[in-house]
Formats: C-alpha cells, structure tokens, sequence
C-alpha cells in the first residue's frame, strides 16, 4: 500500500529559494509506486498545499492535515527539505513529535544543537582523529571585547553566523581592522556569532545517511574555489567552484573520513541523511571539522545528489531506503 508523505519546503529565511529547488529534485525522484506525495509551501504566513488545477489549500496545524474537496488527507509522515528555520533547527521537528508524526530528519534536540556550531564543536571534540579550529563565540546582547579576541586567535579569522546557512552572513577577515565590520555583518544574521581561526588545507564535504539500519558514508567531494572562501555564490551558481566526487584521496585517508564522519553522526544522534563539512591539513593530514547539515540540500548541483550517483545508487532507490528508515 502506498505511503502518504508531504514533502514540506519554502521556510523563513533567505535560504528558502533552496529548499524549492531541492524540493523540485526530491519530487522528481520519489517512487509514485510507493509514495503519493504532496508539496506543502511553508512561508511566514501560511502553510499550504497548491494542486495543479485549484487554489492553494491550507494545512489544518491542530493535526496537519488537508482538506481537498470535502475529503481530508492525513500524512504517514513527512519529507522536511526546509533549510534553515524552522526546519533545520528543531522547531518542525519539535511540532511533529507532539502530533506523534515521523519525519525524514535528526530529532528536535539534534538538529537545535547542530544549527548552532558553536554548540556542535564542543559536543564532537573528543572524537579521536577529529580537530576543530580554535574559536570565540560571542552574543547580541553581551558585551565582548575585540582587543581580546584578536589577542587570543590568529589572523586571518572566519566570521560567521553561528546559526546561520549556505555561508549567508560569512566573512573571511584577513586585517584585524576589518574585524569590527565583518562581526556587525554577521549580527544582521544571528543574534550569535562565531569567530574561528582560518584552517589552511583543502576543502570537503561528505554525505553521512542510515540505510538498511546501517551509518552508511558516501563517497565525499572535494569543493575547490578561486573565491576567498566556499561562499553562497560559490555554492549555487555552477562554475563558480570546481567540485570532484569522489574526491581524490588515499584508500587510508578514505577509510579515516569514514570512521571519523560515522563517529560524528553517532555522537550527535542523526537520522536521515546529513552532510559534513571539513578540511584536510598539509598532505590529507589532520581531519578538521567545519561543520554538519541536518537537512543538506538536494538541488541537480548539490553534493548529496552527486555522492548517491558516486556511490552507485539511484535517487529513486536513496530516498525509498531513507523513508524507510526514518518514517517506516
């Protein structure tokens, strides 16, 4: 019998634009043998579910539910491609826990802590072979002080949002007079910022999933890029970075992300599929930890589309395995 899924997408931030186009991806490969979905829009305003021949319908949210023509639709569960809030940051998965609903996603707890790296670092620091830039975490409303910042870490710094997405708000500083500047940027983001020193080495990414009740580890992708760093730009217009999956690395080094990225995953308590962010120093040195995605995006150029094709698995037979998992 076919499962009734909705595939929720849109959210409130700037990152919404995204969640559309991965919602379009995962549409277009979800097995309409197994699954009758149906796309519900989530802005500031209203939740809403728009078929091809009416107007938009909106969710009833006392149990999320639709009412189309007299009949009401019920879900067996939902497909949450909304990045950033509220569906990245534990506030979706907070509503469906109290409406006994599954979700395709880390739990409430997990993906509240992820959204906030900050928090996320201090949780995986002891995982061995795992390192973390050193770092200030500083708040909207609590006075800091930059003569101390730029005392304790070494130039050039990152700034970001420490809650923040898609490198939105993200600044590379390379003169501490510049500090001040790229700290007010990120307030216009956060009410929490996260200043971390500059990690030389190359770039990856890796797709971390439970499929088959096993933490299963795609194959990661090498992100290179003549911008200053791996920027909102860099990340969705094609050609701007140059993107290898897999990445060129030694069987040993391959086998040491996998162990590393299969910890993480474990630590923090993740279901579904999530992504992980770091970089390796000098010649596939040390493992440093950027940061993780709980819900990584899923548009024709994102990593976890790229990896699943890598790893020899269909889309189609991906997100079948992944509902399976995480839904039932």
């Amino acid at each position: 019998m076919k499962k009734t899924i909705a595939l929720l997408t849109g959210g409130t931030t700037g990152e919404w634009v995204i969640s559309v186009k991965s919602a379009a991806t995962i549409a277009h490969n979800l097995d309409t043998d197994k699954f009758e979905v149906y796309k519900i829009m989530l802005t500031q305003q209203t939740w809403y579910y728009e078929p091809a021949d009416s107007v938009k319908i909106e969710i009833d949210r006392n149990d999320f539910s639709l009412t189309i023509k007299g009949h009401k639709i019920t879900f067996d569960g939902v497909f949450i491609a909304i990045h950033g809030s509220p569906g990245e940051d534990g506030k979706l998965q907070g509503y469906f826990d109290m409406l006994g609903l599954p979700y395709t996603t880390c739990d409430a707890l997990t993906s509240a802590i992820t959204m906030n790296k900050g928090y996320t670092k201090s949780i995986v620091l002891d995982i061995e072979g795992l390192h973390v830039a050193k770092s200030v975490q500083i708040f909207k409303n609590t006075p800091y002080n930059v003569t101390d910042i730029k005392q304790s870490l070494r130039l050039p710094y990152f700034v970001k949002p420490n809650n923040g997405g898609s490198s939105i708000g993200m600044s590379k500083v390379k003169n501490q007079y510049d500090l001040q500047t790229a700290i007010d940027k990120a307030f216009k983001e956060d009410t929490q910022v996260l200043i971390e020193e500059f990690i030389e080495g190359r770039e990856f990414t890796v797709g971390v999933v439970k499929l088959d009740g096993k933490v299963t580890v795609l194959p990661a992708t090498e992100v290179e890029t003549a911008k200053e760093f791996f920027d909102f730009e860099a990340k969705y217009t094609p050609g701007v970075a140059t993107e290898t999956t897999p990445a060129p690395l030694r069987p040993e080094t391959r086998k040491r992300v996998e162990q590393i990225a299969t910890a993480v995953y474990t630590k923090l308590n993740c279901r579904g599929v999530v992504r992980i962010d770091f970089i390796l120093t000098g010649d596939e040195a040390d493992f440093y930890f950027i940061e993780i995605n709980t819900i990584p995006g899923q548009t024709a150029t994102s990593f976890i589309p790229q990896q699943v094709a890598a790893s020899g698995m269909k889309l189609n037979d991906f997100y079948t395995k992944m509902i399976k998992e995480t839904i039932g």
